[in-house]
């Protein structure tokens, strides 16, 4: 079944209260733990028929936010699921204090009645007005950024179209173009600010009216976090400022050497080499095919897998007006199968998003046949290893998405993934600061950005960019709008990553085979225990950060990246 072909169902709330309370009944006055297993697995049932609809609708609207249809279902599901949120809440709470637990952990796990507690710890329906008005700041936010166009040299571009104008070899077209990207941002601050300003407060509310101090706990909680908390993290970003910011400092001066350019700004940032970026080979359709071909290569399975999605239509990649920003990867359970969002827009980047989504694609494909619906997948920090450990398994059969660009590509993954570290745990300092002290004025929160991106990436010069040197480029990132205290999971990933990297050197058939095994545990552990039953170092323990990167930079240090 194609994805043109899956019907767009807006959910019924009515219906689905009913048949959830009927179960939730069924289960509390079971009189055997057989008769509450049947009740669970009806359940698991009515949940993924709701999420399929759900993403249906949401991945239509992310792909036209214009379309009038698309927009008044994400409305009706922005306002009716705070009350799906309080039906499980109650099946929760119906199974947790079930006669027949014990029997029903053996059967299902610990694990699972352990993230259904967590849970309740993050719902009430005293909050369910709060959740409501979150739902429709963040898609309010979604809907300005993925219509915000603006016009370069006479043409109008999408935000994202204008990425390859940002990375031109051409120094003043990137600087014009880099220029007129972030004067969108500048002429639309206030509201941004404004968005973000009623966010922290409303999260911190509900937080409060949860019990917690402020939204950090919370947000852990709602990130399913069981094994580890804010200290851990803390201890990880300092690793990170001690090991990877004085790394990132001489990559820079490297960088600035390459392109000939002793004071850079941050428009060169995105220059790679004085002879340009390594740019794709084709348009997507070559894409496509290319890495059809490469995927066969690599694993008979993944090139069965990707040629599936092809032909099914679950990839849509190219960059178009009202189409929100960035790339994600989601599931549709009914079908059992991914699909891959994109925005193509001529760049290296086209190759590394469809990498990284197809990673967690995979991920996703691999643990379909799991029972337990919320084992199927792990928590966001344990996904984004699939991702970005693909980047680097499709490195050695690459060469065709690229043909001369080749060494460049490989260079400047290494690079930016070292290079990538310091701004990630900037975003989530800066939101954890944020969290801690949700009555700070827009202007102290974009002070506190801008000193803590000094912190972690040292000498970044925006020139004569007044929004930017006032600390605003966080609001670019969306993931701190929609996905709160979600982007420290990009940085742990990527240190987990580089595990793959250095053993698939070693023995690539041992590193895939270990690879799929830990696409295939799914989420049947928190991300800690996940680590050790896939035999992956820890990157919260003091040390590991210094030998993961170490083979890495003797790496670089392999090329001779001044004769690209």
């Amino acid at each position: 079944m194609k994805f043109s072909e899956y019907p767009f169902n807006p959910p019924n709330l009515k219906k689905i209260q009913k048949e959830g309370s009927a179960i939730i009944a069924t289960i509390k006055n079971a009189k055997t733990s057989e008769e509450a297993s049947t009740a669970i697995e009806k359940w698991n049932k009515l949940i993924e028929e709701l999420s399929t609809d759900i993403t249906v609708i949401s991945v239509r609207f992310s792909i036209n936010s214009k379309d009038e249809k698309y927009k008044e279902a994400v409305d009706l599901i922005d306002e009716i699921s705070p009350y799906f949120s309080q039906l499980n809440n109650d099946f929760n709470m119906a199974l947790l204090s079930s006669p027949h637990r014990k029997e029903l952990e053996k059967k299902y796990g610990k694990y699972l009645f352990d993230m259904m507690e967590n849970e309740i710890k993050t719902f009430s329906p005293a909050i369910i007005e709060d959740l409501q008005l979150e739902n429709k700041l963040t898609t309010e936010y979604n809907e300005l950024v993925s219509s915000g166009e603006v016009v370069f040299r006479g043409e109008t571009y999408t935000l994202t179209q204008m990425g390859r104008f940002m990375n031109d070899l051409d120094r003043e077209t990137r600087k014009e173009a880099s220029t007129v990207y972030w004067a969108w941002y500048a002429e639309h601050q206030s509201e941004l600010e404004n968005f973000y300003d009623q966010l922290v407060k409303v999260r911190d509310k509900m937080a409060k009216t949860l019990g917690y101090e402020n939204y950090l706990g919370l947000g852990y909680a709602r990130m399913g976090r069981l094994d580890y908390g804010p200290e851990d993290v803390a201890v990880y970003r300092e690793e990170i400022k001690k090991n990877v910011t004085p790394l990132y400092k001489k990559l820079r001066k490297r960088q600035a050497k390459r392109i000939k350019i002793d004071n850079p700004e941050y428009y060169d940032y995105n220059l790679s080499f004085l002879s340009g970026n390594a740019k794709p080979a084709g348009d997507r359709e070559y894409l496509v095919n290319a890495a059809k071909a490469m995927y066969n290569q690599m694993d008979p399975e993944i090139g069965e897998f990707f040629t599936m999605m092809v032909e099914n239509e679950l990839l849509d990649l190219d960059a178009k007006p009202g189409k929100r920003g960035g790339g994600y990867m989601t599931y549709f359970p009914r079908y059992k199968t991914p699909f891959i969002f994109a925005n193509f827009n001529g760049t290296q980047g086209d190759v590394e998003t469809l990498t990284h989504e197809v990673g967690h694609a995979f991920q996703a494909y691999e643990a379909r046949n799991i029972e337990v619906p919320a084992y199927q997948s792990p928590t966001l920090e344990a996904c984004e290893i699939h991702s970005m450990s693909m980047e680097y398994f499709t490195k050695p059969f690459i060469d065709d998405l690229f043909k001369k660009d080749t060494d460049k590509f490989k260079f400047s993954h290494i690079e930016g993934t070292l290079t990538f570290l310091p701004y990630g745990v900037s975003v989530d300092e800066f939101q954890e600061w944020v969290y801690l002290h949700p009555t700070a004025t827009p202007a102290e929160r974009n002070a506190i950005w801008r000193k803590i991106e000094l912190k972690y990436t040292p000498g970044t010069d925006y020139g004569d960019n007044e929004f930017l040197n006032q600390g605003g480029r966080w609001m670019r990132q969306h993931h701190i709008f929609s996905s709160p205290l979600y982007y420290i999971d990009y940085t742990l990933a990527q240190v987990v990553a580089f595990q793959f990297a250095l053993e698939m050197k070693e023995d690539y058939g041992r590193a895939w085979n270990k690879y799929v095994n830990l696409c295939r545990l799914g989420g049947q552990f928190p991300f800690v225990e996940l680590l050790h039953q896939a035999r992956l170092r820890n990157p919260f323990e003091k040390g590991n950060m210094k030998k993961v990167i170490k083979p890495l930079v003797k790496e670089l240090k392999s090329y001779d990246d001044l004769a690209m």
